[in-house]
């Protein structure tokens, strides 16, 4: 596609494990003016091979990809650090997808996706959403938006300065007794205070642990 009156066309890379989707997809996108799907992707190990040799603006990741790689785990190679050591930069990554729950949504913008789009959003939506994505801009579904703001606006859970260092050594990847090593407390100490932790967060297990604290921005 030529480039459009806005610049050069935003060269667009589809995963998806589904032909048949990613050929209605191919077609709608094509019909859009300043949008230009450069290639397609049934998985995400091709997805990262494609994005490599192709060099697009953004990739469109389906999040449920089948067997191998999965859409979160090909969104945070693509976007993480060392995936363009010639001095390119990254793709942006916009997910769309059939789910939104919250569990999706967080490993998703986790991993460093630009956008997170409902395959049920009308096309007017994700030409727009594509071009959010290429500039750099989140690019929500409604519904999605309206989640993440109401998980904003919920009040976080409160720590002690001691919760606070217990919980950064185990993002950290640290076992109890090299907590207890590290901070100068007894084993014993250390596990009475992730109980605690646990118990503010509603986790039961210490990566659920780690992820809540990410959320709620409770590490350093």
């Amino acid at each position: 596609m030529t480039p459009g009156a806005r610049g050069p066309a935003v060269r667009v890379l589809l995963c998806d494990d589904h032909a048949v989707v990613r050929a209605g997809l191919r077609a709608l996108l094509s019909s859009a003016d300043g949008i230009d799907v450069v290639g397609e992707a049934g998985g995400g190990e091709a997805a990262l091979d494609m994005a490599a040799a192709l060099r697009p603006d953004v990739v469109l990741m389906d999040l449920q990809l089948g067997g191998g790689m999965d859409g979160v785990t090909a969104t945070r190679r693509l976007t993480g650090p060392g995936r363009a050591p010639d001095g390119h930069a990254p793709p942006r990554v916009l997910v769309l997808t059939m789910f939104d729950t919250d569990a999706d949504i967080e490993r998703a913008v986790a991993a460093g996706a630009t956008g997170y789009l409902l395959k049920a959003e009308p096309p007017e939506r994700l030409f727009a959403a594509v071009r959010d994505a290429a500039a750099g801009r989140a690019a929500l579904s409604g519904a999605v938006a309206g989640r993440v703001v109401s998980r904003l606006r919920a009040p976080g859970p409160s720590l002690t300065a001691r919760e606070r260092e217990v919980l950064a050594r185990l993002a950290e990847g640290l076992g109890n007794r090299e907590i207890a090593r590290a901070l100068f407390l007894s084993e014993g100490t250390v596990k009475t205070h992730l109980g605690r932790v646990y118990a503010k967060l509603g986790v039961h297990t210490r990566a659920a642990a780690v992820a809540a604290a990410a959320r709620h921005r409770l590490l350093p």
